[in-house]
């Protein structure tokens, strides 16, 4: 059961709306940011240590719609509930399943996504829920400090085009440490896995967030 809870204006070319959606792990909720003809939608969610507003998700809901992607940033249950730990990753796949018939009813082309644990969240859901591609931003290949614990295998098997975003000096996977695969990556120079830059940094933050966005807006288009 889905319930459309508010409706605003949104990012520049977006419609926004927030939708609560009962899953089987709990109630989720959607922020939409509509694109006003889209050919396609990227739902995308967060990590175990934040929530949707982290700085990549905002940029990517600003952005996309613009150019006929709607976003749809989707807070699963265990941060709507107001936890401050997430649980076992097959709940977070459970949430995640639940908010894909809201996602797809539109009959529009999905792209799985998420950061951090949301990124392994797609990827593991990916051919199951029918996906037509995965965004991966900061996939965290391993814990830091333990390279031998990777996460590859979930990555590699998502099974349909996938993107991953990573920082430069993601402490849970730097791109060099990447296995080659049927995948593209592109680096965001000193990011680090919120793809914060230092303030010594030749980069400044925008620029590191327009990097992100340079990304996955072609990418993303190429698909529809």
């Amino acid at each position: 059961m889905t319930d459309l809870t508010d409706k605003s204006a949104g990012t520049a070319g977006a419609v926004k709306a927030v939708e609560t959606v009962d899953t089987d792990a709990g109630p989720a909720r959607i922020t939409w940011h509509r694109a006003e003809r889209p050919r396609l939608v990227l739902a995308v969610s967060h990590g175990a240590g934040g929530g949707i507003e982290a700085r990549d998700l905002r940029a990517l809901a600003g952005v996309l719609p613009g150019h006929g992607v709607s976003v749809a940033l989707v807070e699963q249950p265990w941060r709507v509930a107001g936890r401050k730990v997430a649980p076992a990753p097959k709940t977070l796949d459970v949430g995640w399943r639940g908010i894909w018939p809201a996602v797809a009813r539109g009959g529009l082309p999905v792209i799985s996504g998420g950061r951090s644990a949301g990124a392994r969240v797609a990827c593991r859901t990916a051919g199951e829920l029918g996906a037509h591609a995965v965004l991966a931003l900061s996939f965290p290949l391993h814990p830091p400090g333990r390279p031998e614990k990777s996460r590859a295998a979930e990555l590699l098997g998502a099974g349909v085009p996938t993107l991953v975003v990573q920082g430069g000096n993601d402490p849970f996977g730097r791109p060099e440490e990447f296995p080659d695969g049927s995948y593209d990556l592109v680096e965001v120079p000193y990011g680090d896995h919120g793809f914060a830059v230092p303030k010594r940094a030749p980069v400044t933050q925008d620029q590191a967030l327009e990097t992100v966005t340079a990304a996955v807006l072609p990418w993303a288009v190429s698909l529809g």
